[in-house]
């Protein structure tokens, strides 16, 4: 039996990359997954291989937009209803639109902070009811380190996350009583399609600064998160882990 065999999660943004590793490793440890993306088109690759890891578990897929509240309201509704329940929910779906901050747009500030902080609030105010019924309920919120460090052409994504991390410790205190926690995973440099169109340069120079000498790969970040969602994680709330190589060292 898997570590999380019995536990209903749901990941948003669990199309590709670091949301789809989470969704694997899960799999791998025999949990029921509700999968949410915004075209739910673009999950059924990642639901066919969490239901292979699980060994023929069903995964159940949603289309959603983060940043509809009433929509996050009736899937979250729909997915304990389907699974009986909610354990995990992992808040994963981000987007970024880089520039300068003198030519940054309305527009596109709006853009990252509506997806990746207020689409986590509306993911998460929809399943606290049923994080607090669950006997073991879990909270992983995926900022960066951007949003501790901040970074040059990136002041939207930058307190997106940042947002983000103030947002979970102040979660993990409401609803610790009820025994649930509530973490940050603050990935670096990870290699995914969002980062594969950065400028070469830009890449070395990242490189050069990560101690371990190599980018991030999905799945360091998918075992911190299996980590956190385990039993080994029962202890462990309102805290921000790092997973960079080194890079913020």
């Amino acid at each position: 039996m898997g570590s999380l065999t019995g536990r209903k999660a749901l990941i948003t943004g669990a199309s590709r990359g670091i949301g789809r590793a989470i969704a694997e490793a899960f799999a791998r440890e025999g949990c029921r997954l509700a999968l949410v993306a915004t075209a739910p088109e673009r999950l059924v690759q990642t639901a066919a291989r969490c239901q292979e890891l699980s060994g023929g578990l069903d995964v159940d897929m949603f289309g959603l937009d983060v940043r509809d509240p009433k929509a996050c309201d009736e899937v979250i509704k729909k997915v304990t209803e389907k699974l009986g329940g909610l354990d995990i929910v992992v808040n994963n779906a981000g987007v970024t639109r880089d520039n300068l901050l003198m030519r940054l747009s309305d527009d596109d500030y709006n853009a990252v902070l509506d997806t990746n902080l207020r689409g986590a609030f509306n993911i998460t105010r929809a399943a606290s009811r049923a994080l607090m019924k669950s006997k073991a309920g879990r909270l992983i919120n995926i900022a960066s380190v951007v949003g501790i460090t901040g970074n040059a052409g990136q002041a939207n994504y930058a307190a997106s996350k940042g947002g983000l991390i103030a947002f979970t410790k102040s979660v993990a205190k409401e609803l610790a009583g009820r025994g649930v926690t509530a973490n940050v995973i603050a990935p670096g440099f990870i290699e995914t399609d969002m980062t594969a169109g950065l400028d070469p340069k830009v890449k070395d120079g990242a490189l050069a600064g990560i101690r371990l000498g190599r980018f991030g790969k999905p799945e360091d970040i998918a075992n911190a998160a299996l980590f956190l969602a385990g039993d080994s994680g029962a202890y462990i709330t309102a805290q921000v882990l790092v997973v960079d190589g080194g890079l913020t060292a």
